[in-house]
């Protein structure tokens, strides 16, 4: 199995993230298993990115002409399709899904390799953009990332990233309509062409009869119409489904989910809120935590003042004014104790009280940690994270990017406020996830403890910068979140 390339710098490393992400989702459905999913990604990926290399290093043909070529993450999942028909001539193919064995052995599939002017008119559309156009077209359509989002990926400016994402997709649609008519076709779909063209321009356009039945009929023409009608949300369907072929629909689906799950909304629209502004989500978790830390001041300061109350009128009233008592929490040896009371008096609320003097009887002095912890917030197996409200070390953040019965995907971005000339990551799992495989970073695993430590390639972070790398792991029954991040040793705490 060949190893994942290596990014030769920061900002392929971030493209190869994102990338590997979508070429796992689609070997996912090429295949029967998770273990076969990850093999045909692996090879599809390597080769795809010596292609993709290759032809950015290539020499450029013509003047001004660039060489026609998919974007990366496009480029990645025709790999990903062209690597499976490879398995089902070397008789792997008890690896792939059944229903995409079948397509492979069909007239559809010959389609994507055959004649330039025979293959899917999206397929040629795509390639015919600028790559910067073609990226703009692909993230907000088939990836399904927000506007706002795609406009920062690719350095656009967001208040005309609208407007520029409207005339790429008219620039699209010519280009489709262009070659459409220059694919060879017979004297009935020729003479609807220009008709095609004209009723697809407007939505408020109605079909004539005739050329609703000619497209009921024909695939070359019907797929013509979903590729020149800009409105009614044909678009996603019409690119993945002409670049990918088998699975794209689903592939369609998936990485929508997958927007949804990334970006912590299952909402439209909420990924487009303004930069600061938190999520529902994030608001919720807040008031929960500043609640509970509330409730914890609050029954610390209860304890202390029914431990401070007299206990009755008599003259052994340790509580009477002019005694010198000490705090509970001081380590200075403790004064005797007072007088039991007796159980008919006692009250639900004294409890806190006897359960706070219960040191004091014993005659030795306890920690001054003992008392002053509010119950609830350490644990014998887990350590405590680090306080919200100071100047944490490192900030860290989960993501699980994609999850499937017996395995997921996720990364880890680490935000340090100190330069380091060198990083080592560690975790703990709750429910005995087992990590297989990690890119941007060496990883060991100690029972429930994973430890990654930086790739020769990103060992150096400045004050302030983040680091990043994803894995997969495998789980059984239940998949919690990680917990107890540490960087080079100190505590991280967790991005809210």
């Amino acid at each position: 199995m060949p190893d994942l390339p290596t990014p030769q710098d920061a900002t392929e490393a971030a493209l190869f993230s994102e990338c590997w992400d979508a070429v796992l989702a689609y070997a996912d459905l090429c295949t029967s298993g998770s273990t076969a999913a990850t093999q045909l990604g692996r090879e599809a990926f390597a080769h795809g990115i010596r292609e993709a290399r290759a032809a950015e290093a290539g020499p450029v043909r013509g003047t001004a002409r660039r060489p026609a070529r998919l974007p990366r993450i496009p480029l990645l999942l025709t790999s990903v399709r062209t690597t499976a028909a490879s398995w089902e001539e070397e008789g792997q193919g008890h690896k792939l899904d059944p229903d995409l064995r079948l397509w492979l052995n069909s007239d559809k599939a010959a389609r994507y390799t055959g004649p330039p002017l025979q293959r899917p008119l999206a397929l040629r559309g795509l390639r015919d953009l600028q790559q910067a156009d073609a990226e703009l077209l692909w993230f907000t359509e088939v990836e399904a990332l927000p506007l706002s989002v795609v406009a920062r990926r690719l350095g656009l400016d967001p208040a005309g990233a609208a407007e520029e994402l409207q005339q790429v997709r008219t620039l699209f649609r010519d280009r489709c309509h262009r070659n459409h008519l220059d694919t060879p076709m017979d004297a009935r779909c020729r003479s609807y062409a220009r008709l095609l063209d004209a009723v697809t321009r407007s939505s408020a356009a109605e079909t004539p009869g005739d050329l609703s039945r000619h497209l009921a009929t024909c695939v070359q023409c019907a797929e013509a119409a979903a590729c020149l009608r800009l409105h009614g949300g044909a678009l996603p369907g019409a690119l993945a489904g002409g670049v990918i072929g088998w699975g794209g629909l689903a592939y369609l689906e998936r990485r929508r989910r997958a927007a949804e799950v990334r970006l912590g909304t299952g909402r439209p629209g909420s990924a487009d809120k303004a930069a600061g502004e938190p999520e529902d989500g994030e608001q919720k978790a807040r008031v929960a935590r500043n609640g509970l830390l509330v409730a914890a001041v609050l029954v610390s300061v209860l304890a202390l003042g029914v431990s401070l109350m007299p206990f009755g009128g008599g003259d052994d009233d340790l509580g009477a004014p002019g005694t010198d008592r000490q705090p509970v929490a001081d380590p200075a040896p403790p004064l005797p104790s007072a007088p039991s009371l007796p159980p008919a008096t006692s009250k639900p609320a004294d409890r806190t009280t006897q359960d706070t003097k219960q040191p004091e009887k014993s005659g030795k002095p306890e920690g001054r940690n003992r008392h002053t912890e509010p119950q609830g917030t350490s644990s014998p197996t887990e350590r405590t994270e680090p306080d919200e409200s100071g100047d944490p070390v490192c900030r860290v953040e989960y993501d699980l990017v994609n999850q499937w019965p017996d395995g997921f995907q996720a990364t880890v971005t680490v935000t340090s406020a100190e330069s380091l000339d060198a990083w080592r990551v560690a975790w703990s799992f709750r429910d005995g996830q087992k990590v297989g495989q990690m890119w941007d970073a060496s990883v060991s695993q100690n029972g429930s403890r994973v430890t990654a430590t930086a790739a020769d390639y990103n060992k150096s972070v400045p004050a302030g910068g983040d680091l990043a790398f994803g894995f997969l792991a495998s789980w059984h029954g239940k998949n919690s979140p990680p917990y107890d991040f540490e960087l080079n040793g100190h505590a991280c705490a967790k991005s809210s």
